[in-house]
């Protein structure tokens, strides 16, 4: 059977990358006796697949993470077992149990909520003004920046790609396009930012948690973002 697990990634484990936390993950499907399937041929691997990697020095409360296994009691149990040989900052929060045909996390990830505060003794001097602008920033028609990716540089329109941001308590709130098609990082945002207001963040200004990932289960002209482990049906 297919399973979804959801985990949050917190304390000194954001410095770890994606790779070695696939590695420690397989390692503790080991430790903690999870009957996980394993892919056919010369050289067996666990059949598991993350749904969108995180970058280095983010936290996270909404990674997720699909497997697929031979038996299993139940969800609770699955996550009793697999939190009994957690690290310090990993805990299993959801696990669901996904149908037989379907589709794999990293396929559906269509959006992302992330929330941004300063890192202590990196506050703006004018934090108001620093905010109000942001407010302003994110009501332009268009916000171009040029991205770097593999092939070069272009000029993006970062617009379309920002579904949500607000400011409440000196934390930004986003809600950004991510996935292998469109992903948006608020570290690109908040650089569009200091561009447009002429003014540079002091380096490493800024912690960002990831809060949640999001699947589209509307259709081509109604988009309907639903939390990942809410496709599929959970198992009590």
């Amino acid at each position: 059977m297919k399973v979804r697990i959801k985990f949050a990634k917190q304390g000194p484990v954001k410095f770890v990358g994606h790779l070695d936390i696939m590695r420690y993950f397989q390692k503790a499907m080991r430790r903690a006796d999870v009957d996980i399937k394993y892919s056919e041929g010369f050289s067996p691997h666990q059949i598991m697949s993350f749904a969108a990697p995180l970058g280095v020095g983010l936290t996270s409360n909404g990674e997720y993470m699909d497997i697929e296994v031979h038996t299993m009691v139940d969800c609770e149990t699955l996550m009793k077992q697999l939190n009994d040989v957690m690290a310090e900052g990993i805990t299993v929060t959801e696990c669901h149990r996904l149908n037989d045909n379907a589709k794999n996390a990293m396929s559906l990830v269509a959006a992302a909520d992330y929330t941004i505060t300063f890192r202590e003794g990196k506050e703006p001097d004018d934090k108001k003004g620093f905010f109000d602008g942001l407010q302003a920033f994110i009501e332009q028609d268009h916000i171009m920046i040029m991205k770097k990716s593999k092939k070069g540089e272009r000029e993006v329109d970062l617009k379309n790609h920002i579904y949500h941001l607000s400011v409440s308590d000196n934390k930004i709130f986003m809600k950004l396009s991510a996935g292998s098609a469109d992903n948006l990082k608020p570290e690109l945002v908040m650089e569009a930012y200091d561009q447009w207001r002429g003014e540079a963040s002091p380096e490493f200004a800024f912690c960002i948690q990831r809060e949640e990932v999001y699947g589209n289960t509307g259709d081509g002209t109604n988009p309907v973002l639903t939390p990942l482990g809410l496709i599929g049906e959970s198992v009590e």
